[in-house]
């Protein structure tokens, strides 16, 4: 009777453990599929330490908003509605402290860095791209070199939001995903 109790708990557990990292991937699947895609156009970004994983780091050109409340502090949550502008490029519509219930608009909740002068800078959670490690230095590199590169077609990330929740699915240098433009390159 005691090895059926053990086998049952032990079968309980394992099916907890599948289950929660695939809920994950559902809603990450869920928010790519049914969410409204988002193109944020990145801003360059200084090289990074190459022994913090194989990705590229992120640094986008919204990342800040106008704000006359003074009250914002490092670490809080800011929630950013989303627009696009004429050239279907992301936009920010309004950045406030709380989720506002009435409104249909797309957001994601990123994390204040600080306030100064009359602006709430943040960082989005989207921030790294991963990649497969034999292409992820030559995909850094690639990447700081067309961010810098103002004269040429905009580098930007796709990103996907659906209620809230933000899943980075490319990032596009001279209208080509990044991993086919490293491999053409």
């Amino acid at each position: 009777m005691k090895t059926k109790q053990l086998l049952l708990l032990f079968g309980i557990v394992a099916l907890i453990q599948l289950a929660v990292p695939a809920s994950m991937i559902w809603d990450n699947q869920q928010t790519i599929e049914k969410g409204t895609a988002y193109k944020f156009k990145t801003a360059p970004v200084d090289p990074n330490n190459p022994f913090v994983g194989k990705y590229i780091a992120l640094q986008y050109t919204l990342e800040s908003f106008p704000s006359k409340d003074s009250t914002w502090e490092s670490g809080d949550p800011v929630y950013i509605y989303l627009t696009k502008d004429t050239d279907g490029f992301a936009a920010i519509k309004k950045a406030v402290k709380a989720k506002d219930k009435n409104s249909i608009d797309d957001f994601v909740v990123a994390k204040v860095n600080y306030a100064f002068d009359g602006n709430v800078h943040f960082s989005f959670p989207f921030n790294t791209y991963y990649m497969e490690e034999s292409k992820a230095y030559d995909a850094e590199v690639t990447y700081r070199e067309q961010a810098r590169d103002t004269t040429s077609y905009p580098t930007y990330a796709v990103v996907h939001i659906k209620d809230g929740n933000a899943v980075l699915s490319d990032v596009i240098i001279k209208n080509m995903p990044i991993k086919d433009y490293v491999r053409k390159k």
